[in-house]
């Protein structure tokens, strides 16, 4: 309730006499005994969708050969003429006795990590697996045991956990179908079946092209998070492909290391620096930040993503890469910061300041650490904010040595998402005292898609197709940042001119035509979803 001065007043209980009595606040919950609650069988189905990409699931099971101190990994995809019909993870680590190998397929199952190992949660070989596959068999073999065989599959699970058992026969022939190649005295294959990925029809072209995307994306993804191990020399990752019915392997493309700080000259004569940022519930945690060259082509630069995703914070557990790219909320990426990387080590013990993701493809960090670097110096009294502006340095000084200095604009105002506004002031200096171009959604008697009116500089969207646009959602001030963005980079200079040319006229004559087709596409779309 409120008293008379506005405070609110909590009554937890009362005594005869009227006086209130407040109960004391227990800081645990007291409890009176415990419940066996088993998991329902439909938390298989839980388990396949963790939102695991192909490249990451498969990587992780090279995580789980890696922990097994495997030397060659081979990752083998079986096609029957024209069909995609297998997908095997085989290496020659020290493989897994019967016990070992249940606890592994055991859902919930965790086996004990050593120091330094990749696997942590205990859930990758199971949640990866069956997030591309109706089925995972598991065989493997040890020195001093025969090979044992496991298998999930997804319709028999969901009945009641029921892991089938390998026929021991097959099980020796798996072992022994790669005998030399991998494996020698022990070993483990991971077999994947029905795999959701590959295709169903469209005869050779189809099955050729996708075996070529997948390979190349396969093979970047894990030459760029197991780089230090496949650099070592001593570590080997091979893509295979083998058609069934013949017995040839038809592909064999041996996984290079793509290492994000492998440039050949430094960007900036002053850098790396390694950086030190203290929290106080981790300790000091070293930060090697990097310049690259401007320029550069190297697929290490270049082919790993764009500019915007690839700047920021790498982070390593256990040399494996599990965070390529993002600042983390420290600050928002920008093109003029392309060439900056920083190499951070998480440390052991620190899951409070940085929390690894189950799937290994991402890190969140907490605010500890982002206020930190504020404060982050290197020996030489270098803080790390002065090596972002020198990053930004060499960035700019370089487009000014290429000739492409960007002349001033118009700056964007409202209707257009601030954080947008912000990438466009950095990218496009403004011109200073100009008003800046407003969008904004108004009702128009025609079915034009915009209209520009110059005096009042603005940018006027016909709102007709405004659902269509938003995609049914609900529209705001700033709503439709890719549209709108897209509009002003094509209007702004119409804004600039002191009249407009025949070729102006017909660009927006042009642009108003395609735009108006696109929206009614969209128009159609969204009525044939409505009617469904």
């Amino acid at each position: 309730m409120y008293n008379a001065d506005h405070s609110l007043e909590f009554s937890f209980g009362s005594c005869s006499s009227g006086v209130v009595m407040v109960e004391e606040w227990k800081f645990d919950v007291p409890t009176v005994g415990t419940k066996h609650l088993p998991p329902d069988p439909r938390y298989m189905e839980a388990l396949t969708s963790q939102g695991y990409g192909f490249e990451a699931a498969v990587a992780d099971l090279v995580d789980n050969s890696i922990d097994a101190g495997a030397k060659d990994v081979v990752i083998h995809f079986l096609r029957d003429g024209d069909r995609l019909v297998s997908l095997l993870i085989v290496d020659d680590g020290c493989g897994m006795a019967e016990d070992e190998l249940d606890v592994a397929m055991t859902v919930g199952g965790r086996r004990d990590y050593q120091h330094g190992a990749l696997g942590m949660f205990g859930t990758g070989l199971k949640s990866a697996s069956l997030s591309h596959a109706a089925a995972v068999t598991v065989v493997s073999r040890t020195r001093m045991s025969r090979p044992m065989g496991r298998r999930w599959n997804m319709e028999r699970a969901k009945t009641g956990f029921q892991c089938d058992i390998v026929e021991p026969g097959y099980a020796q022939s798996l072992i022994d179908r790669y005998a030399g190649k991998p494996i020698t005295w022990h070993g483990t294959v991971v077999r994947w079946d029905g795999v959701k990925d590959f295709p169903r029809n469209g005869g050779p072209e189809q099955t050729e092209r996708y075996l070529a995307r997948i390979i190349s994306k396969l093979g970047m993804h894990l030459g760029l998070q197991l780089h230090r191990f496949l650099a070592r020399g001593n570590f080997n990752i091979t893509i295979a492909v083998e058609d069934i019915a013949t017995g040839l392997v038809v592909m064999d493309f041996g996984v290079q290391p793509v290492d994000p700080f492998g440039y050949p000259v430094v960007g900036h004569p002053g850098y790396p620096r390694t950086f030190k940022v203290e929290v106080p519930s981790a300790g000091i945690v070293p930060m090697h930040a990097h310049i690259w060259p401007p320029k550069s082509s190297l697929a290490q630069f270049r082919g790993i993503g764009s500019l915007l995703e690839t700047q920021g914070f790498y982070l390593y557990r256990n040399d494996r890469l599990v965070q390529a790219g993002g600042w983390n909320n420290f600050r928002q990426p920008e093109q003029h910061l392309s060439l900056a990387r920083v190499a951070v080590e998480l440390p052991p013990g620190a899951s409070d300041v940085f929390r690894l993701t189950v799937k290994k493809d991402g890190v969140s960090i907490s605010p500890e650490f982002i206020a930190a670097l504020e404060n982050a110096t290197d020996d030489d009294s270098v803080t790390f904010t002065g090596y972002l502006s020198a990053a930004d340095t060499v960035y700019r000084e370089a487009r000014k040595r290429a000739g492409v200095e960007r002349k001033p604009v118009i700056p964007p105002g409202k209707g257009l998402d601030p954080a947008v506004r912000e990438v466009i002031s950095e990218e496009l200096p403004p011109l200073i005292g100009e008003d800046p171009i407003v969008i904004r959604w108004q009702t128009f008697e025609g079915d034009t898609f915009f209209e520009i009116d110059r005096e009042e500089r603005e940018i006027l969207l016909n709102q007709r197709y405004r659902a269509a646009v938003l995609g049914g959602r609900r529209g705001g001030l700033n709503d439709a940042p890719m549209i709108k963005s897209l509009l002003y980079l094509m209007l702004h200079e119409v804004f600039q001119r002191e009249r407009l040319g025949s070729r102006d006229k017909d660009n927006l004559q042009l642009w108003q035509s395609v735009l108006v087709a696109a929206a009614r596409a969209e128009m159609d779309r969204l009525g044939d979803r409505d009617g469904e």
